[in-house]
């Protein structure tokens, strides 16, 4: 089971934070839907999926030591053919080791780039009294702008989803707001209790974070997510 899989190797190598490949593995198995993303050790390999994904592509540092990783010249966005990438991989490099010098690279994420939708949040956190408790609102910068999100004990049932997702004062947003198309709700309802349902069976696990979330009027896709495990 790749879930098992990647805790066990977590564990043994003593870190709480995965990368964000090992992340989308995780959430992909639990039924919740993210962009393809691949590992990349050098330029050639990324060139090459970068070919397999189609183009255009996103590449991304691959270091659970670089959090903010466009902070740290570790993204490149809409590259569009292999010189691009090959140059791209290069700088992400050089940038990474320079800004963070005691930092263990494994290389680089390597994505399609995803469709814009509606940006939403999904997540989950551990409340010291309630438990896991899950998080839905508006994504993007708008999350720490407006901090427009509900929340939710876990586990949740069809109801709770429903109403989460009500609740949000943005909810015109995904409904269709002025001439933008309107977010598939009830696949995102979908989502909200595939991700309850993981978090209820898999304890080891402290924080989840999807952020952004492409919401399209037929589905939705999580393009970047974080994972954090309980310590020891």
């Amino acid at each position: 089971m790749i879930v098992d899989d990647i805790l066990a190797k977590a564990r043994a190598e003593n870190r709480t934070i995965l990368t964000e490949i090992e992340a989308k593995q995780i959430l992909n198995e639990a039924g919740i839907h993210c962009t393809d993303t691949r590992l990349a050790v050098d330029k050639a390999r990324a060139a090459t999926l970068s070919e397999e994904i189609g183009y255009p592509v996103v590449l991304k540092i691959s270091s659970v030591d670089i959090t903010h990783k466009s902070d740290a010249g570790g993204v490149k966005v809409n590259l569009k053919d292999r010189a691009e990438v090959e140059n791209a991989f290069d700088e992400i490099m050089a940038s990474c080791k320079a800004a963070y010098p005691e930092a263990k690279i494994e290389g680089v994420a390597v994505q399609g780039m995803a469709e814009v939708g509606t940006e939403i949040i999904m997540g989950m956190i551990k409340d010291p009294s309630f438990g896991p408790v899950v998080m839905f609102g508006l994504g993007g910068v708008l999350v720490e702008v407006l901090k427009d999100v509900a929340f939710r004990i876990v586990p949740i049932e069809k109801m709770d989803a429903e109403e989460m997702i009500q609740e949000i004062q943005g909810k015109k947003l995904l409904e269709g707001y002025r001439g933008q198309d309107p977010a598939d709700i009830a696949f995102l309802e979908d989502m909200l209790i595939k991700l309850s349902d993981f978090v209820d069976r898999t304890p080891e696990i402290e924080e989840i974070d999807m952020n952004p979330v492409f919401a399209y009027r037929k589905g939705a896709a999580v393009v970047d997510a974080r994972i954090i495990l309980s310590a020891g």
